[in-house]
């Protein structure tokens, strides 16, 4: 561990500090989709009785119909936070008509595009921009890409931490411009670091076959039986080339050493042609829309990243024009694959090692990154979505090979005292706890989900399918068999009723076109909204 950052804990350690931190702030997002008894993709609307899929708070869907999202509050309780998503779960799995819940990132049986509806969000033209940004999704990438499922983990530190820390480092810039910093720090971190999370939470070492049908992919899989391809080493193929991936953005330099250059090097990539996309057009012969643009990105949220600086946007707010505005307010953990066994698809185990991962990325010195170094990161990470439990697997750094197990320890050696910390903060023992069970996983590779996964499918002969239809059956009778933790059926029903109606109002009160809320639209995201000093690094 750096000298600053054993400095740091010490200070932090201290009864006068040890409260700074108490509070962290956090949120998820699940992701999942609906499937029919027979484990096809639902083909049916988003169902009426959930509300609108546009202005719900916690129910929504993302790139298809069938593929919901479950968005918490944000919360400073993880028990608080895990009955939020609980309860998010037992109202959907009632409002289901015989369909379930797919436990897992790699999608069920996908016959083809065509039979992946795209989501739907009304007549505003907010609601058809999000419909025509997904149709743009389809013709750039394919549709079977886009129903890869996973969880989004929103992390802050509390305000007194803040303050407490900038006084530590006798830093005197505006506190927000510190906070900015400082998770961009983080950021750059976790691109060097952020390998550990696939191996340690990946659960996507197989697919259905149908998911590569007619698809060209050159990854050496194995099959069982003729459902399911795997390959043996892998940890989470969710992340890999194979899953979000786009041969447009892997040109992209998107800078990650301050907030200015990221925002910059960003409407760059929402500003520039990309001649792939430019040959769909925009229009097709009938003279339907056929894409936002024809942009590297159409939108910032288009994006492929494990990880994403945020700031909470206004009505009419672009994301970047709001960290533009107002700085970083949190951060975005986009790696985490669903794990299966889990019918919340997320733990207290996961969240707890992610505090003091996120904690360790952010107290740790954090260097500008080199292209040189981000080619390094890139590698280091494929090679452990592919192969990261293959023995003796290395990767790189500072230039040298290292094994993956021996380089984990070191980093494990380094979060112990933050587990630590933070459990004398709380009064428990749930983060070394959390720590150790991570460790058992670098020294037993055969824990980690991914591995657990394969040898339940072996042991079942290979059926994928069968597994994870029992898996989502068995969690929905537990789903149903709950109680309301923290909301109520009341929360639910005033929340569908108010979701609706302001669907209807926002249709009311369009008052242009949708060429010209584009139009205004792209005029922010361009830069437009900016001033001169934005453009210069």
């Amino acid at each position: 561990m750096s000298e600053s950052c054993t400095k740091q804990l010490e200070q932090l350690s201290t009864p006068e500090n040890i409260s700074s931190l108490r509070g962290i702030r956090r949120g998820i997002e699940r992701e999942t989709l609906r499937v029919t008894p027979d484990a096809h993709l639902a083909q049916s609307h988003h169902p009426a009785t959930l509300g609108s899929a546009l202005t719900h708070a916690n129910i929504t869907t993302d790139y298809s119909e069938s593929l919901l999202e479950f968005i918490t509050p944000v919360s400073d309780c993880t028990e608080i936070l895990l009955n939020q998503l609980s309860d998010i779960h037992h109202q959907v799995t009632k409002q289901l008509d015989g369909e379930l819940l797919w436990p897992m990132s790699m999608p069920c049986i996908v016959e083809d595009d065509a039979g992946i509806p795209l989501a739907q969000y009304g007549s505003s033209n907010i609601g058809k921009m999000k419909t025509l940004y997904r149709e743009g999704l389809r013709n750039r990438y394919g549709s079977r890409m886009q129903v890869i499922a996973g969880v989004h983990y929103n992390f802050s530190m509390p305000d007194r931490f803040w303050s407490l820390l900038q006084k530590l480092n006798n830093n005197q810039q505006p506190l927000q411009d510190f906070i900015s910093d400082s998770y961009m720090g983080l950021i750059r971190n976790f691109y060097r670091y952020g390998w550990l999370i696939p191996y340690l939470f990946g659960a996507s070492p197989s697919i259905c076959r149908s998911f590569v049908e007619g698809r060209e992919q050159e990854l050496p899989f194995e099959s069982y039986g003729n459902g399911t391809l795997f390959l043996p080493h892998a940890t989470a193929l969710r992340m890999s080339r194979l899953g979000y991936t786009s041969t447009a953005q892997s040109k992209l330099d998107i800078c990650h050493n301050s907030l200015r250059g990221y925002i910059r090097s960003l409407q760059q990539a929402a500003c520039c042609k990309e001649p792939e996309f430019s040959a769909i057009g925009l229009y097709n012969k009938d003279g339907k829309r056929l894409q936002l643009n024809d942009n590297i990105l159409q939108i910032e949220n288009e994006l492929y990243a494990p990880i994403r600086p945020k700031r909470t946007t206004k009505p009419g707010e672009t994301p970047l024009e709001a960290l533009h505005s107002r700085g970083i307010e949190y951060i975005e953990v986009r790696s985490l694959d669903i794990n299966p066994f889990n019918p919340l698809g997320i733990g207290e185990e996961e969240i707890r090692f992610l505090d003091e991962f996120l904690i360790w990325c952010l107290l740790t010195p954090s260097a500008p990154l080199t292209q040189s170094e981000t080619t390094a990161n890139r590698s280091n990470f494929e090679k452990v979505v592919l192969e990261g439990r293959k023995s003796g697997l290395e990767l790189e750094l500072n230039g040298q090979s290292i094994g993956l197990q021996d380089w984990a320890k070191e980093i494990f050696n380094q979060l112990k005292p933050i587990a630590q910390l933070l459990d004398k903060s709380v009064c428990r023992d749930a983060y070394l706890k959390s720590w150790q069970q991570q460790l058992n996983k670098i020294e037993e590779p055969e824990l980690t989900p991914s591995a657990l996964l394969l040898a339940e499918f072996k042991r079942r002969g290979g059926k994928m399918t069968e597994l994870a239809m029992e898996l989502a059956q068995e969690y929905r009778q537990d789903l149903l068999n709950r109680d309301y933790g923290y909301f109520d059926a009341n929360y639910f029903n005033e929340e569908r009723e108010r979701s609706l109606q302001q669907q209807r109002q926002i249709e009311a009160t369009d008052n242009i076109s949708f060429e010209a809320f584009l139009e205004n639209y792209f005029d922010k995201l361009q830069g437009k909204y900016q001033p001169q000093h934005l453009t210069k690094e």
